[in-house]
């Protein structure tokens, strides 16, 4: 039973170290996006342009860019007071596949606006890409 915990852990901290949830994460993330017509194929070709981006410095491909976070925040913030919760900032943070659902963040109290919806989703997303 103990060799069989202690295999666990490895694993687990093995897939930690090499970023593969947030990595499979990104890619199943994407495949829902695009609903490409042929996924094997499509997730093999954003790995390969993963790798590329990697090698030669590149933007990393990521399938929201700024319009689409905005328009990610207008829908949550329906009421159009400039912000929107610190519980849909989570969800949405959880949804793009830029946090897990048991990642601890900090509640300032105050509702997050856009720039800081945008900061937050840009500096998660940087420090994926660092990973790979």
């Amino acid at each position: 039973m103990e060799a069989s915990g202690s295999r666990e852990r490895e694993a687990r901290n093995y897939l930690e170290k090499h970023r593969i949830m947030e990595l499979l994460s990104y890619l199943i993330s994407n495949l829902l996006f695009f609903r490409p017509d042929k996924p094997r194929e499509y997730l093999l070709s954003l790995l390969e342009r993963l790798r590329i981006a990697k090698i030669t410095g590149v933007a990393f491909p990521f399938f929201m860019d700024h319009s689409n976070i905005v328009a990610m925040f207008e829908m949550m913030d329906s009421s159009n007071k400039g912000t929107i919760s610190f519980v849909q900032y989570k969800k949405a943070l959880n949804t793009l596949g830029l946090c897990t659902a048991d990642e601890v963040l900090k509640d300032d109290g105050h509702g997050i606006t856009l720039d800081k919806f945008k900061q937050e989703v840009d500096k998660r997303t940087k420090a994926i890409w660092s990973a790979f």
